[in-house]
């Protein structure tokens, strides 16, 4: 059975679009990068030597396939800001089960395993391919209705695949500039697109033109279901060969556990989720949560502000990417993975606290203005490296990597602060 077309007809309908790609990657980009953390670490946490160099290679699989979509990410940021549409890295909270997206589409932070792997087989799926999801996700009705091309004002349209998303983009895009001409579709400016030379991605497709859009569309096509069919490399045929070989050292040894019993927990219950969320009480494990959280906040800003960038230099824009990248790798992640082996609380017992990518408030922009954006950036930043300092004279199992990450932060701090006018810094 077919899909039902998606809607373009004006640039509001393409606006929505767009904007919810954006979520849909980012939030993605979150349930892989939650079960990359979650798993375990060689011999010493009860795997023999076959199992623990098969979670290594899953490992680099998943974090391979977090960076793609870290890469799908800016290209539809690229692709909002080249219609005159301003990038935002603003989304709902996690579980998204059912209601937010269409139908067929729930997002949740599941730890490796066997329901993880089957809800990435989902959603990555080729379209149409017919493939349950995971037992935890319960298949809903379709709740938005078809959007007629004679309403003005956008709404959720529904889709079984992210593919069929990306078609109906593609069409949307060349109807529009047949409708208005490429000139008046593509009215960005050029400078605010994120460039292969300043994120050192020779994927990443700067889009000024139809062709460029289309050809930025492709790519994320491609590393997800692969090109019209040819899966065996996108993130579909790399995940079904980690179902496998998962298949096969189960079958051997009933008991592999190639993960840590992570529960996405939050420090309190989420703004805009209704339903309870367990919440981590465990004290050592809740200062460790609050520096991943800070520290996401702050590359989400960051991000933000390189996208919606104004009188920014080449060496700032330059710093503001390595800024965001060094606080993901070297700050983020790693506090992240020792959080999943720490303790979620009593309430919990034998759980661990998996990072929740927690969105405290309906996240907005800074002012256009440069100085006084980059001064409240560096301000958070200083305060997370004071937070992070406190963390480890606290004590516990994380304090060694919490002082490591107060180290970075406050390097990272003095690079962008260094570009703040005195007058405007914290005393």
């Amino acid at each position: 059975m077919s899909e039902p077309p998606i809607v373009v007809a004006n640039r509001e309908h393409l606006w929505w679009l767009l904007n919810e790609a954006s979520q849909l990657e980012h939030m993605i980009l979150c349930q892989y990068l939650f079960a990359e953390a979650s798993l375990k670490s060689g011999t010493e946490e009860g795997l023999t030597a076959e199992q623990a160099d098969a979670v290594a290679g899953w490992r680099k699989v998943l974090s391979s396939i977090a960076v793609e979509e870290m890469l799908h990410l800016a290209l539809v940021s690229n692709l909002l800001a080249a219609i005159g549409a301003a990038p935002t890295f603003g989304r709902p909270n996690f579980p998204q089960r059912s209601g937010y997206f269409p139908s067929g589409i729930q997002l949740d932070l599941l730890p490796f395993g066997e329901q993880a792997l089957r809800h990435f087989l989902y959603l990555e799926r080729p379209e149409g391919m017919q493939l349950q999801d995971a037992e935890a996700f319960e298949p809903v009705p379709p709740s938005r209705a078809r959007l007629d091309p004679a309403e003005l004002m956008p709404r959720g349209q529904e889709y079984e695949t992210i593919g069929h998303l990306y078609r109906g983009l593609e069409e949307g895009l060349r109807a529009l500039c047949d409708k208005l001409g490429e000139n008046a579709v593509f009215v960005g400016s050029a400078r605010a697109q994120a460039t292969p030379e300043l994120f050192r991605w020779p994927q990443l497709v700067a889009v000024t033109d139809l062709k460029s859009a289309l050809a930025a569309i492709e790519v994320i096509i491609e590393q997800g279901e692969g090109a019209r069919g040819d899966w065996q490399q996108a993130h579909y045929g790399r995940f079904l060969a980690m179902w496998r070989q998962f298949g096969e050292l189960r079958e051997r040894d009933p008991g592999f556990e190639p993960a840590r019993p992570a529960l996405a927990g939050y420090l309190r219950q989420p703004y805009n989720i209704a339903e309870p969320q367990p919440l981590i009480t465990d004290p050592a494990t809740r200062r460790t949560a609050e520096l991943a959280a800070v520290a996401y906040e702050l590359v989400l800003h960051i991000l933000t502000r390189f996208f919606t960038h104004t009188d920014e230099t080449e060496e700032q824009l330059g710093l503001l990417v390595g800024t965001s990248i060094s606080l993901m790798a070297d700050v983020l992640r790693p506090l992240a993975a020792v959080m999943a082996t720490l303790p979620i609380g009593p309430e919990h017992p034998g759980r661990t606290a998996g990072f929740a990518f927690e969105m405290y408030y309906a996240m907005s922009n800074y002012v256009p203005w440069r100085e006084p954006s980059w001064a409240l950036l560096h301000e958070r930043m200083r305060m997370l490296e004071e937070r992070c300092r406190a963390a480890a004279r606290a004590g516990g199992p994380a304090a060694a990597l919490a002082a490591a990450a107060g180290t970075r932060v406050a390097e990272l701090a003095d690079q962008v602060g260094a570009h703040v006018p005195p007058a405007l810094r914290p005393e």
